[in-house]
């Protein structure tokens, strides 16, 4: 299937051909049929308009319905996640969002849930660039745009994102210094993007499962976060707030979907919503809201802001995690304090490799692979035992997640452009260490009770599935 037919990363598109639904296949979701006793089987009619109908044997006929997929049969299932869009991510529209919004209205002074808002660095990026903004104005604007529309709370997945480079750099430390008895500890491979993780778990499975890092994603930190501590907070129950995420790739809506972030309890997702940049893009009331002077404040809790000034994290669009894990395993592990990390490119700019070496020998080698290409080639040189790496930032997207295929469209301008523009902006918002973040050790005490805690380690990871590959006629190879 061509890259533009489908909006999901090119990981997804691009794997075994029996992991594929031709755009003129429809994908339904098998039924057992319970065969009474005494009955022959029914017939089933097909109508010229594609309606099915069951005939029995005295000629009588009922229609059928189909079956509805929802993105948990869809993560369950081995086939593919290029499909028309619209059997994948039902519940995963903004129009889902307005009905919420809708309802709140309807019922007046006590509205039916708390809606919550988060916005990923990399959408608001986009944003800037697509309208000239600088990234603060942006958040501001965007903060004013969902609040008019009745969003209660509006928040930043910058926060989230510091427990996640937290959580990552101590689990890489953790594998390192059991490697000689877990031979699978490494390399550590990166578990932020969902296209990887999807393709991971349905091309590669068991194998390849072991040597991901369990820490969450910025989006499902902040999932467990708002649906957790924060509901507590407002004394709701999680199922109260209707949380939605603002994001730069499509492949994040099914991450949402996982039933790994599903509370049984309370029968409520961690995140309910995911909204690509591109969708907010498109409404018409942002392009006026960003094209003209109104904001709001921005919202101290659970943001990234110092004194009227953006926070952010240092190492790349994709957020940071090698350069964040290499000068933390470099000081923890071997005493030795990295203050700038050199990249050297390999084969293209999506495959960079860095090196730390003293007295000649290497002590640590990690690298970076965006794209399905340098994905591939690592995962067959991790399968032939060829991979010199102790650690891999892993992305499904060329150029990685500022280049998303959520990410706001180009208009009147080359899209090379743009992303430069993207980059630039998303760059220039300060850096911040996340060990030096009072709130996010706060939280770590009143939240999780402490970093070293078990239940820091049930919120902030998760785990993983290798998926069977189904047999069916679609999976047949010719």
């Amino acid at each position: 299937m061509a890259a533009a037919v489908s909006p999901f990363s090119g990981v997804l598109q691009l794997t075994d051909l029996d992991d594929f639904i031709g755009p003129s296949q429809e994908c339904i979701k098998p039924l057992k049929m319970e065969k009474k006793p005494g009955k022959a089987a029914a017939k089933i009619r097909i109508e010229d308009d594609g309606t099915y109908f069951q005939v029995d044997q005295d000629g009588g006929a009922q229609k059928l319905e189909k079956a509805k997929i929802t993105l948990n049969d869809c993560l369950a299932c081995s086939g593919c996640i290029t499909s028309a869009e619209s059997v994948l991510i039902m519940q995963q529209s903004h129009e889902e969002l307005y009905k919420v919004l809708s309802a709140n209205k309807a019922s007046g002074s006590a509205p039916q849930k708390l809606v919550v808002v988060s916005i990923s660095p990399q959408s608001r990026a986009s944003l800037a660039a697509r309208f000239k903004l600088t990234p603060l104005d942006t958040a501001k604007r965007l903060t004013a745009f969902f609040k008019k529309l009745g969003v209660h709370f509006v928040f930043d997945t910058t926060f989230s994102r510091n427990f996640c480079l937290l959580e990552s750099q101590r689990e890489f430390v953790r594998r390192f210094r059991r490697q000689s008895a877990d031979k699978k500890a490494l390399p550590m491979l990166a578990a932020a993007c969902p296209g990887w993780i999807c393709y991971a778990e349905k091309t590669h499975g068991s194998f390849i499962i072991p040597h991901i890092s369990t820490t969450k994603s910025p989006q499902q930190v902040m999932g467990s976060l708002v649906k957790g501590h924060f509901a507590q907070q407002q004394h709701l129950t999680p199922d109260l707030i209707y949380h939605v995420t603002v994001m730069p790739c499509y492949d994040k809506k099914l991450e949402a979907s996982r039933p790994d972030f599903f509370n049984q309890e309370h029968q409520t997702r961690d995140v309910d919503c995911v909204i690509t940049t591109g969708k907010v893009q498109s409404s018409i009331q942002i392009r006026l809201v960003l094209a003209t002077r109104p904001s709001s404040l921005l919202s101290l809790r659970f943001s990234s802001l110092s004194e009227e000034q953006l926070l952010g994290h240092s190492g790349g669009g994709s957020g940071g995690y090698l350069e964040h894990i290499y000068k933390y395993a470099a000081k923890e592990l071997f005493g030795i304090q990295v203050e700038d990390v050199q990249y050297k490119p390999l084969k293209n700019k999506d495959f960079q490799e860095v090196t730390l070496e003293k007295d000649g020998r290497v002590l640590l080698q990690f690298a970076l692979a965006y794209g399905f290409r340098n994905i591939q080639n690592f995962v067959q040189k991790l399968k032939r035992g060829k991979l010199p790496y102790h650690y891999v930032e892993v992305m499904a997207c060329p150029s990685g997640c500022l280049n998303g295929g959520g990410q706001a469209k180009a208009e009147g301008e080359p899209s090379k452009d743009l992303l430069q523009q993207v980059e630039r902006l998303y760059e220039s918002v300060q850096p911040q260490d996340p060990e030096t973040s009072q709130e996010v050790r706060d939280l770590y005490d009143q939240w999780l009770g402490g970093p070293d805690a078990e239940k820091a380690r049930r919120t902030l990871h998760t785990q993983y599935h290798a998926v069977e590959k189904a047999r069916g006629g679609f999976n047949i190879k010719w």
